[in-house]
């Protein structure tokens, strides 16, 4: 019997979605007739989970959101999810909640520092008034592509921002314009003398027992204009702000590379600028804070069977190789602006499709989404709970003799694999 034929739908016109699902023989239908796969946008997923306007879905349904991915997607809620579990951790006495002598987190210190406003107002300007020379970013917290994004430092740039938008004042608490304020991190990392940043693709298949894959090919993405913390280029944000919606309009912008470059020609140029150490040490923490913001968001994601996601994550490395996590995107980018771009994003599809939808046969939601390693293409298990329950004990006893804590933790002589094995 030849199986039936998986039908697909999308609400996102996009060739290196509608290719991959072409060159599977799978059927394209309209959203109101039988569909067994969904690849839809963030606004459209809000209206399958809804209370009002949604609907139940079939074992042989399946979607490329969770129904509340905001909790790690929307900036406010990432960061308060974050600080959440911070403080969880501390109650269990876990080693990962240690702090050092100033009361800062050793380990999870890997958000900057953020505020919401209007809500926090009064306990930013107490921090404002600590270091009144930092520079500090407002995003408004449900926007994407560097909309509504502006640098200040100082306070009176806030007040003149809360008399300018329409929130009369700061008395309307409307969720709308919410923004988050964040210290700037001025000391970026520079290649060629400009500021980047890392997009790199996480897969999560389910969040209870969490299970996710990273993407090997993810990139960076360069500013066109050389960095300067000068304080009189605050407003230029083709130093300060690497999204290519913001720096394609640049004059020094190249349609070939994009302004792009891959994640392992940084990790060769930062081997032999920095050393192989330094740079195995920096990929690693930069895996485990994904983990560790997964991690947080895990207890009050909605896990639902029908579900996977895909995020693009944004990181930004200091220059003291220090990654730090910026936010996490629901729907990363798959408008290509460059082949090279194209091509990417169409192995992307092809593998994330490979693990969500096994053989590109009919969903079946109830199985136990462990796909085997040959299926896997370009991604890579980044953290599977399960095995990492099973090796529990015999971690216990080497986190206790104080071995690979955290990412900075003591390493262990044999560093590098065994490490990896002791942070999960």
């Amino acid at each position: 019997m030849m199986a039936g034929k998986v039908k697909w739908v999308t609400d996102i016109e996009k060739s290196v979605l509608i290719n991959n699902f072409e060159k599977r023989g799978w059927v394209q239908v309209t959203e109101s007739e039988d569909w067994n796969f969904y690849w839809m946008s963030v606004q459209t997923i809000r209206n399958v989970f809804s209370v009002e306007t949604g609907y139940r879905l079939s074992d042989d349904q399946i979607v490329n959101h969770f129904p509340n991915h905001y909790e790690l997607t929307r900036k406010d809620l990432m960061v308060k999810n974050i600080k959440r579990y911070r403080k969880e951790l501390e109650k269990e006495g876990s080693p990962l909640a240690e702090k050092d002598e100033n009361g800062k987190y050793l380990y999870l210190d890997f958000v900057p520092v953020t505020y919401m406003l209007p809500a926090d107002y009064n306990l930013f300007v107490e921090e404002f008034r600590k270091s009144p020379s930092s520079t500090w970013i407002m995003k408004p917290c449900g926007k994407a592509q560097g909309k509504g994004i502006f640098l200040i430092n100082k306070l009176s740039q806030i007040k003149k921002w809360s008399r300018d938008s329409k929130t009369s004042s700061f008395v309307s608490q409307s969720t709308k314009e919410a923004y988050v304020i964040s210290l700037y991190i001025s000391n970026p990392l520079l290649i060629g003398g400009r500021k980047f940043d890392l997009r790199l693709y996480v897969l999560v298949s389910t969040y209870r027992p969490l299970r996710c894959y990273m993407y090997k090919l993810g990139f960076c993405r360069f500013c066109t204009v050389k960095y300067t913390p000068s304080t009189s280029e605050l407003d230029n944000m083709f130093v300060h702000l690497t999204n290519v919606a913001i720096q394609k309009h640049g004059e020094d912008y190249n349609h070939i590379h994009g302004g792009k470059w891959t994640v392992s020609n940084l990790r060769l140029y930062l081997e032999s600028t920095r050393g192989k150490e330094v740079t195995g040490k920096l990929f690693d923490e930069i895996h485990w804070i994904i983990v560790q913001s997964l991690k947080a968001v895990a207890p009050v994601m909605n896990n639902d069977k029908h579900c996977f996601e895909c995020y693009g994550y944004d990181i930004i490395i200091d220059d003291k190789l220090k990654p730090w996590l910026i936010e996490v995107n629901a729907s990363p980018s798959l408008t290509s602006s460059t082949a090279n771009d194209r091509i990417l994003k169409y192995n992307l599809i092809n593998d994330t499709l490979n693990i969500a939808v096994p053989n590109g046969e009919i969903p079946d939601c109830k199985w136990n989404k462990s796909p085997p390693k040959e299926v896997l293409g370009n991604y890579e298990v980044l953290y599977d709970e399960e095995l990492a329950q099973g090796d529990g004990a015999e971690r216990e006893l080497r986190s206790r003799s104080g071995q690979s804590l955290g990412p900075r933790g003591l390493r262990s002589r044999d560093s590098g694999r065994s490490f990896l094995t002791t942070w999960k």
